[in-house]
């Protein structure tokens, strides 16, 4: 019976051609959700250009070859200053250009944080991974060094960001969470580090906080302000935080000045803490970067049972930050599988 095909368990006659168009949509329906779920799953451990290139080398921008960190004599002979973009009381920030590529000069804004501004390169020098910003060159003579250049600069301008046209698309829970997965790796990874256990001390209130870290334009966190991370010695009396008082909810219990305001603050009597401030601090970077789109709602659904153990009052008590980067990355594949079912209960 030319042309046909007898179909379904009762013998139900068909077109063949019929039968083709169906398997054909349904191939197409597949590989659609194949593509999109691709999109959204970002891997949490990105390939960078910090694991493509030897050790003490760097490759940025448009370039496809790995070179060795500059040194006085070429960052004083090929980067050309173009704008100042940023400015704090440890160093100056300048657009700057190098071999047709767009670097970030930084340079030591005075004498007297000489040893803020060295310990910064120390630290990104050491730090050099995924989760930092790539550094160029250094020459500490001249008290200055180049990194690569973000242009949408610190994660403060995430939620203006994503209200632009251009990255609209990308405000999407999926990318928030990676944001907030990003920043908690970043802990990790210097609780854990090279250079032994690191507090991020330039963390007192959440503006200075999302201000050490730059957003890519693949919306992605890199750490980049790297002057106050001081070492946790084990059986030591722990780091301090600056030498003056801290105050308000943002920072650790352990932070604040412990006994009462009726004694005056004295920085040789305050204790010492440890890494942990830095858990505690967690909930708070984690609810900006989330914002308030769709399903943010469902996620610190999810997270409600980790943020009540970041907020313990006893240090010891909190969970490392692996731990809670354990749960983040748990719950994104939590919500990516979650939103796959409904798709595929769609076709």
């Amino acid at each position: 019976m030319g042309g046909t095909a007898v179909c379904g368990t009762f013998g139900t006659r068909c077109g063949l051609p019929a039968v083709l168009l169906c398997l054909a949509a349904l191939l197409c329906a597949n590989l659609l959700l194949y593509f999109y779920l691709d999109a959204l799953y970002q891997d949490t451990n990105p390939l960078s250009a910090h694991t493509q290139c030897p050790l003490r080398h760097f490759k940025v921008g448009t370039r496809t070859t790995c070179t060795p960190w500059l040194q006085c004599p070429e960052i004083r002979a090929e980067v050309r200053r173009v704008k100042l973009i940023g400015q704090g009381a440890v160093k100056k920030v300048y657009l700057s250009e190098w071999r047709g590529q767009k670097v970030a000069l930084s340079v030591l804004s005075s004498e007297q944080y000489t040893d803020d501004f060295l310990h910064g390169l120390t630290m990104l020098r050491a730090l050099q991974s995924a989760h930092v910003v790539t550094l160029v060159g250094a020459c500490e003579e001249d008290g200055v060094f180049v990194t690569e250049y973000h242009p949408l600069g610190s994660a403060l301008t995430l939620d203006a960001t994503l209200a632009q046209d251009r990255y609209h698309w990308r405000n999407s829970w999926h990318t928030r969470l990676q944001l907030a997965i990003d920043y908690v790796a970043f802990l990790a990874y210097l609780h854990s580090s090279p250079v032994g256990i690191r507090v991020m001390c330039d963390s007192n209130d959440l503006h200075k906080t999302l201000s050490q870290f730059l957003l890519t334009s693949d919306m992605r966190l890199l750490a980049n302000d790297l002057d106050a991370l001081p070492e946790v010695e084990r059986g030591r009396q722990g780091v301090k935080c600056g030498h003056h008082e801290l105050t308000g909810d943002f920072a650790a219990p352990e932070q604040l000045w412990p006994y009462g305001e009726d004694v005056q603050f004295s920085d040789e009597a305050m204790p010492g803490y440890d890494e942990k401030t830095d858990i505690w601090k967690i909930p708070d970077v984690t609810r900006f970067l989330l914002g308030s789109v769709l399903g943010s709602d469902v996620i610190h659904f999810h997270l409600f049972q980790i943020y009540t153990e970041c907020k313990r009052n006893e240090p010891h008590m909190r969970p490392t930050a692996l731990e809670v980067l354990s749960v983040y990355r748990s719950v994104y594949d939590s919500m990516i599988e979650s939103q796959s079912q409904r798709f595929r209960d769609m076709l």
